[in-house]
């Protein structure tokens, strides 16, 4: 069974997939194509030396191409993460009789005015998916709106992640080596963020505070380290494998597929992405775990998951960065607003599990 999942966002969305697919077809193995390095670390760090687990880059989108991946591999089935629509790779998918499967579709308003602007090409790529299990209803009636067929709401997968018993552990190990210290997460930002994150932190956070910096891109880490000492303000890395000095105020989270870990060990997080327009990252991690999320006002990406927390009372939403860290410093001093946040995070994520079976349950229907 092939699943294909780009970066690093949609192998860690693919997760509880690939498990419920390995119980499902006891049979088969479950080969995983990425189009980053990042990706295929991920599902490298998820998946470790599971032996029906295979991980390859999928080749670009040309006819001959496609073919000849799908020649090679035969697979019995075809489930795309999210929004990768490639022509080519459809149609060759189609025209070899391979059913595949859109799943955990997400359609922003802002990528389906783009796909609307090639509109006969749009809907031939979409009516040539089998089915597509949509996050939302109005990610259904957009897709719906550029020719999709077979569109079901399943649901958004990533409510079903849950920390691995390895990850609580190193999450705790993570708490132990920085102690009693008040910790703000900023989890995966982006590039032009920490800076203006640092000056924020610089000004408002007292002195015990640590800030766990994660970003986004591994290539980055080298880069946001300097950026920290340029700041004045004292550096340690995650990979230095050492517990946290007294006079450390920013913990460089200088590794991969360690999310939930960081989380586990934080008092509140910022969420990347949001701070300026990239659209934001995932939150549905720091609710599962209880950890206080805080947005910026650039959600477009997960907007219905952003919205729905705020309403929740699962997350908060500030509109900078400034504004973020001092909310955050905030909650870090209010023990019981912040536990009450933090249950209702919990009962949000909890709330809306469920995608990855009804995706099973329309996988079935596929399966030859």
């Amino acid at each position: 069974i092939w699943v294909h999942a780009v970066s690093v966002g949609e192998t860690r969305a693919a997760e509880p997939l690939v498990r419920a697919l390995l119980a499902q077809w006891p049979e088969h193995a479950v080969l995983l194509t990425h189009m980053t390095p990042t990706g295929r670390a991920t599902s490298k760090a998820l998946f470790g030396d599971e032996a029906r687990v295979l991980r390859v880059y999928l080749p670009y989108d040309l006819g001959w191409l496609a073919r000849r991946f799908l020649h090679h591999f035969r697979p019995s089935l075809g489930v795309i993460m999210e929004t990768e629509l490639w022509p080519n790779l459809l149609a060759a998918c189609r025209r070899l009789q391979v059913p595949t499967m859109l799943a955990n579709a997400r359609l922003s308003e802002r990528s389906a005015r783009r796909y609307a602007r090639v509109p006969a090409l749009t809907s031939l790529t979409l009516g040539a998916l089998d089915a597509i299990g949509a996050q939302t209803a109005g990610d259904a009636v957009r897709l719906r709106a550029l020719g999709a067929r077979r569109v079901t709401v399943t649901g958004n997968i990533k409510f079903d992640v849950a920390p691995t018993p390895a990850a609580e552990a190193r999450g705790a190990t993570f708490r132990a080596r920085i102690g009693a210290r008040p910790v703000l997460l900023a989890a995966s930002t982006r590039e032009g963020e920490e800076a203006l994150l640092l000056a924020a932190f610089a000004q408002h956070a007292p002195p015990d505070c640590l800030l766990a910096l994660v970003p986004r891109h591994p290539q980055r880490f080298d880069e946001v380290a300097g950026a920290v000492k340029a700041a004045g303000l004292g550096l340690q890395r995650r990979s230095d494998e050492a517990e946290v000095a007294a006079s450390t105020r920013v913990w460089l989270g200088d590794s991969m597929g360690e999310m939930f870990s960081y989380y586990l060990a934080a008092d509140v997080a910022l969420i990347g992405g949001s701070w300026l327009p990239f659209g934001g990252q995932n939150l549905i991690e720091a609710c599962a775990v209880g950890t206080p999320a805080i947005v910026g006002p650039h959600t477009f990406n997960f907007a219905k998951v952003a919205e729905d927390a705020v309403a929740a009372g699962a997350a908060l939403r500030a509109p900078d960065l400034d504004a973020g860290v001092r909310s955050a410093l905030a909650l870090i001093v209010d023990p019981a607003r912040r536990q009450a946040v933090a249950d209702a995070g919990r009962a949000f994520a909890a709330a809306d599990r469920g995608a990855t079976d009804r995706t099973i349950e329309l996988l079935t229907k596929l399966a030859p």
